[in-house]
């Protein structure tokens, strides 16, 4: 059997040499001919694809054609998020529902709207009949990301009318999407503990009337218990990530499904394929597995000159993962300041000291401060780059002990709300299937028959 595999392994390491023989671009071509690689322009800043009254990144300004750097700013339907943060936690009282509704509805509910819509998000946490045993028990995954999608797509055989795109319809599908996939992520976690840790898994009755971040910690722990500021920390992330423009990955990969006139299933789905590349949402791991790297190699954790050095190793390819790349840092629009960075960092920093956890707080604190000198000097960078929301999110989840395979699955979790208020956006007033053009780099070629081919 090895020699087999040893035997395909040749072939098909022969049939890649062959394709990097008659493939490829020059990079110049690029430049000669205006293509906006990555869809962004020579700035940086993304090409212009759509309109949308949902949500606004901002993190520069333009003056007199130059990017200015500006503090960062992230607002749902008009609102700052740090006021929809601040008033919740005013009200000590859970804001992900209400900024589920805000993102779907563009307006704030009233205290009657927000009871009924937390009704129905409790009433469709349950999964359809036989569900979680014939799509996620009998086919476990190692990858809950990859598991998120596959169900989703099996929703689709449980939907009496699946491909009705009116708004009716798809604003149904997409309530029944955001009450039930954090229930479809615990189970599949608990199946993959089971499977591939081969440690005991655990299903709990659902309380419907929890709010999201408390029927997810209450799922996750084998005696159900949490307190409340650990659930209202989750809430907290949750609002955080619940959206983030048109322009990201995943919401794109969103719109642009949804522009083809597919159903709701099939554009979350490969959503959540986008939201799992570790250049997107995945980014969160890089950043925990870079910080335990760095735990164990610093001796000191308050000595910046050794952080710095370390730093310095990674920019270099000698630490890390060898990537040349400090996880956490930078951000497509984000310049002098990542609120929603800002917020985790405020907020990891009171809990940090309900779990002991102030001395690894400290050190993140130190990273932030050293990275982006680290950047100036060691790399040659002139660019203004900040912490982003992945530098402290899994932090903060390693406070609330929730394991790293978790932490992108949380992220769809969250971001369900902005992908959904976004396919309801494209869907309603899009109009047209997105297509973006490919200049073709082919030149023609004269067919020659099979005999007289030479391998050259």
């Amino acid at each position: 059997m090895n020699d087999n595999n040893d035997f395909y392994d040749k072939k098909l390491s022969d049939l890649c040499d062959e394709y990097r023989r008659h493939n490829g671009f020059n990079s110049q071509d690029y430049l000669t001919y205006g293509v906006k690689r990555g869809l962004r322009n020579p700035d940086g800043t993304g090409v212009m694809a759509g309109l949308t009254n949902i949500c606004n990144v901002h993190g520069f300004v333009i003056a007199d054609g130059e990017r200015i750097p500006d503090k960062g700013k992230l607002t749902y339907r008009g609102y700052d998020v740090r006021d929809i943060i601040s008033a919740c936690i005013a009200e000590n009282r859970f804001g992900y529902e209400e900024t589920a509704w805000l993102l779907l509805f563009g307006f704030l509910p009233d205290e009657k709207h927000l009871a009924r819509f937390k009704d129905i998000l409790g009433s469709f946490r349950e999964l359809p009949q036989n569900f979680a045993e014939d799509m996620i028990l009998k086919f476990p995954s190692a990858d809950i990301m990859n598991k998120l999608a596959h169900s989703v797509l099996g929703l689709y055989t449980t939907d009496p009318n699946p491909d009705d795109t009116s708004l009716e319809n798809t604003m149904r599908q997409s309530i029944q999407l955001i009450a039930s996939l954090p229930t479809i992520m615990t189970y599949a976690y608990q199946v993959k503990r089971r499977a591939f840790d081969k440690q005991s898994m655990f299903f709990h009755p659902i309380d419907l009337t929890l709010s999201t971040s408390e029927s997810i910690l209450r799922a996750l722990r084998f005696d159900m218990k949490f307190t409340d500021s650990e659930a209202k920390l989750l809430d907290l992330c949750m609002i955080l990530h619940a959206e983030h423009g048109g322009g990201n990955n995943s919401t794109f990969t969103t719109r642009v499904l949804s522009s083809s006139g597919t159903d709701t299933y099939s554009a979350i789905a490969a959503a959540i394929g986008a939201l799992k590349g570790p250049r997107h949402g995945g980014a969160n791991l890089r950043v925990r597995s870079m910080m335990n790297d760095l735990k164990e190699k610093v001796r000191n954790w308050r000595d910046e000159d050794e952080i710095y050095n370390y730093l310095a190793g990674i920019i270099r390819k000698e630490n890390g993962d060898g990537s040349g790349l400090v996880y956490g840092f930078g951000h497509a629009i984000y310049t002098l300041s990542d609120p929603r960075a800002e917020i985790l960092r405020e907020t990891a920093g009171k809990i940090a000291m309900e779990k002991n956890m102030t001395d690894e707080y400290d050190l993140y604190r130190t990273v932030e401060k050293v990275t982006p000198r680290v950047m100036k000097e060691v790399k040659g960078s002139s660019k203004i780059i900040c912490a982003n929301v992945d530098f402290y999110s899994g932090f903060v989840y390693d406070m609330l002990g929730i394991p790293s395979e978790m932490f992108t699955p949380l992220f769809a979790v969250s971001r369900i709300a902005g992908w959904c208020a976004h396919r309801i956006e494209e869907v309603s007033y899009g109009g047209r299937i997105i297509r973006p053009a490919y200049r073709s780099m082919v030149h023609g070629k004269e067919y020659v028959p099979l005999a007289d081919r030479t391998d050259d």
